[in-house]
């Protein structure tokens, strides 16, 4: 006899929250705990990525306090088991992923264990367990940092995943905590179809599967969710964008360096159609990011197909998760400083698709949204998945 448990996935890169410490997070919260209160899971599993934002060493403390609100709330106290990681030992500079992830357990869910990768068997999991450190020794969570000789020619970052494993109702799955690499100049990205930033996040997203994966540990349905940092094909994109328009590239005096690239519409007194400098991303039609929902611009967004022999997703039906602006009165605009994209994702391994019950007549229960669409949530919007998990016993 099958059974069900309804989960919940949340993923956010929070670093703005942080860095924009106010009026941000109780929103963010208030929408989070209203999901919650929606959908009614009886597992929920959030992912956060740049905890304690740029100025980790400062924040950190307040990023603990978000934790704790969560963790301590109303809305969460019939979550009557609660697991807690958080990477936040930053003088760990080899080490350092400024990850977090946190799980839910309902108490009307019975069967549900946690696997001990060092003793490699899996244990029930029972009352508050936190780790808030390096994170080093604790045997239920696998961390790992990017190697830093993965990409010799960019800056080293606090890059990396993190991976627990469970059995709920005697179906195992690994969700893993992943945060890839971004684009650090527009200009660059605009060089090559596809970017040298997306090879950089292929490989690194190759080197994820290949280690849960691999033959340490018997292989199980997977969730990967985090900030993949995903572009659109922006070569392909700023082309088509402009194809009806005078492009002038700009180079710095002394170097043949490109320093922007303008391009004016013909005709419309040559209004600027498209502006693009390192951290600069103007679009005279930024509308055409959110009408629709984007949907027309998904054709750019490439990086996934890399992988299809291995993992899949739901169908996108909400606009760019980022950079939305972290203007209060702006949710619904994005900053120019990047070219909107879906950076924040929730991926599964085909076996894990096919533990996700749908139901009849094509009528689907798997939800597949952004969270706080008309609220300020920092600079990216949080991703969340709905779904029924098909289970075993009782």
């Amino acid at each position: 006899m099958g059974t069900y448990t309804d989960v919940l996935l949340v993923t956010a890169n929070v670093g703005s929250l942080f860095d924009n410490v106010g009026e941000i997070e109780s929103d963010w919260l208030r929408e989070f705990f209203t999901t919650v209160h929606t959908y009614k899971p009886r597992f929920v599993a959030l992912h956060f990525q740049e905890v304690g934002g740029k100025d980790y060493m400062v924040n950190m403390g307040h990023a603990e306090n978000f934790f704790w609100n969560i963790e301590s709330s109303e809305e969460m106290r019939d979550f009557d088991r609660v697991c807690i990681y958080v990477d936040n030992h930053f003088k760990a500079t080899d080490s350092f992923t400024a990850l977090g992830s946190m799980y839910f357990i309902h108490k009307s869910l019975k069967n549900i264990y946690q696997y001990d990768f060092n003793v490699k068997e899996f244990k029930a999991v029972s009352g508050h367990n936190k780790y808030v450190s390096s994170l080093d020794g604790v045997t239920t969570v696998e961390k790992e940092k990017f190697p830093k000789n993965f990409w010799p020619d960019f800056k080293w970052s606090r890059k990396g995943y993190m991976r627990t494993r469970w059995i709920i109702h005697n179906q195992g799955l690994d969700l893993v905590n992943v945060h890839l690499f971004h684009d650090a100049s527009n200009l660059i990205a605009c060089n090559s179809s596809p970017s040298v930033y997306s090879g950089n996040r292929k490989k690194a997203l190759r080197y994820v599967i290949n280690r849960i994966s691999d033959s340490s540990y018997a292989p199980v349905p997977f969730f990967l969710f985090g900030d993949f940092n995903f572009r659109l094909d922006t070569r392909s994109l700023v082309q088509s964008l402009s194809r009806s328009a005078d492009v002038q590239t700009v180079k710095k005096d002394s170097s043949n360096e490109v320093e922007k690239i303008i391009c004016e519409e013909k005709d419309n007194d040559h209004k600027v159609l498209l502006h693009i400098e390192t951290k600069l991303f103007t679009y005279l039609h930024q509308a055409a990011f959110r009408e629709d929902n984007g949907r027309a611009l998904l054709k750019y967004d490439k990086e996934i197909t890399a992988f299809q022999d291995v993992i899949t997703e739901e169908d996108i039906l909400f606009p760019p998760s980022y950079p939305y602006s972290e203007d209060y009165t702006k949710p619904t605009q994005y900053m120019n400083t990047r070219c909107p994209s879906w950076c924040d994702r929730i991926l599964m391994s085909l076996s894990a698709r096919d533990i996700i019950h749908r139901t009849e007549e094509g009528e689907s229960n798997v939800v597949y949204n952004t969270l706080g669409p008309s609220v300020c949530m920092g600079d990216h919007k949080p991703v969340f998945l709905f779904f029924t998990l098909k289970t075993n016993g009782h």
